[in-house]
């Protein structure tokens, strides 16, 4: 009986869930972001579990994998220890409050599920905006040259507190934020870290963040270890290997495709959840939606992108580059400043 229990868990749904954690745990590694924010709407669109047992299994499974990526960015010497320390401060206690709260405001599981895929339909369209935000915040300090590296900047407690405890409250409840929002307002308070420190930095705050989250919603929803399980094999190897990878692979390619895939599951999961403006509802999508606003994305937002340069006086393409963006150091800092200049 033990052994056909074995073979019913060896299902489509058990290698489709291992193979989307070890992709999304790569991912992770890589750039710091995209765990929840990926995971979550590729574990309801599997259709594996109800949107509160899938926002379980993958904070629980996060708490795993992320560990694993944070070991390794430790061992490199690239997490900022005094500056996780501030965040994990306010994070940890929103985190744990954060589904609490929604229990407490759902009274059915029909309602818990469409508030649920509501809040993580807006989180993924914030974590979209706060990449581009990332990159508009970076064009503007090499424009002008005012970007000074800094690895070991003088703490800020209680914004950085702030910042944990906005965080915590968001993952707590959706499962996503701790590898973008929370990396945007590190660049914001922060903005001398460099691409490395502030991916090291966020995966070791997460570490207690997701923990705190996933024991608490593993208090009110219980555990699907038919979930967790494949999702753990899958993204820790996937983690470990993608941290690994960090320092030699260019990660603009790779965020800019994270940036529409996001746009599109967080519409997706809005349309799914019946928001008003989009209309469709119980439980479905509207597929020609999806796609629209996932081509719109492709084709709008390099010319947008442009236009922006124009704006602050740089050609519409060209130095300084996405890559150069994502790690200004590269761009020269205030010497890159001076090239763009000369440019005009």
């Amino acid at each position: 009986m033990e052994a056909l229990t074995v073979v019913d868990w060896l299902t489509w749904s058990f290698f489709s869930v291992m193979i989307a954690g070890f992709v999304v745990g790569v991912v992770v590694g890589l750039t710091g972001m995209g765990g929840g924010a990926l995971m979550t709407p590729a574990l309801i669109f599997l259709g594996v579990g109800d949107t509160a047992t899938v926002v379980t299994a993958d904070l629980t499974a996060a708490a795993v994998y992320k560990t694993g990526g944070a070991i390794v960015h430790k061992r490199e010497g690239s997490p900022n220890m005094q500056l996780a320390k501030w965040l994990i401060l306010g994070s940890v206690p929103t985190a744990l409050l954060g589904p609490y709260l929604v229990d407490f405001f759902t009274d059915s599981p029909e309602q818990l599920d469409k508030v649920l895929k509501l809040a993580i339909g807006f989180a993924l369209l914030l974590a979209a905006a706060t990449y581009a935000a990332r990159l508009y915040i970076n064009l503007l300090r090499v424009r002008r040259g005012t970007h000074v590296e800094d690895d070991d900047p003088t703490i800020r407690p209680l914004p950085t507190l702030l910042v944990g405890m906005a965080g915590g409250l968001l993952v707590g409840v959706t499962s996503v934020g701790s590898g973008s929002v929370i990396m945007i307002s590190l660049l914001m308070l922060y903005p001398g870290l460099s691409a490395v420190k502030l991916v090291g930095t966020d995966l070791v705050q997460a570490v207690p963040l997701v923990m705190a989250a996933a024991i608490a919603n593993i208090a009110i929803h219980g555990i699907d270890w038919g979930i967790l399980i494949p999702l753990v094999l899958g993204s820790v190897p996937g983690t470990i290997w993608g941290s690994k990878l960090a320092p030699k692979v260019r990660q603009s390619f790779i965020r800019r495709a994270i940036v529409v895939v996001l746009t599109m599951s967080g519409v997706a999961l809005l349309d799914k959840a019946g928001w008003a403006p989009l209309g469709a509802g119980e439980d479905e999508t509207s597929p020609m939606l999806v796609v629209a606003v996932g081509v719109a994305m492709i084709v709008l937002v390099p010319l947008v992108w442009g236009v922006i340069r124009r704006t602050v006086g740089l050609p519409m393409y060209g130095a300084p580059t996405v890559e150069d963006l994502e790690d200004p150091q590269r761009a020269g800092g205030p010497r890159a400043g001076r090239t763009a200049r000369g440019r005009r």
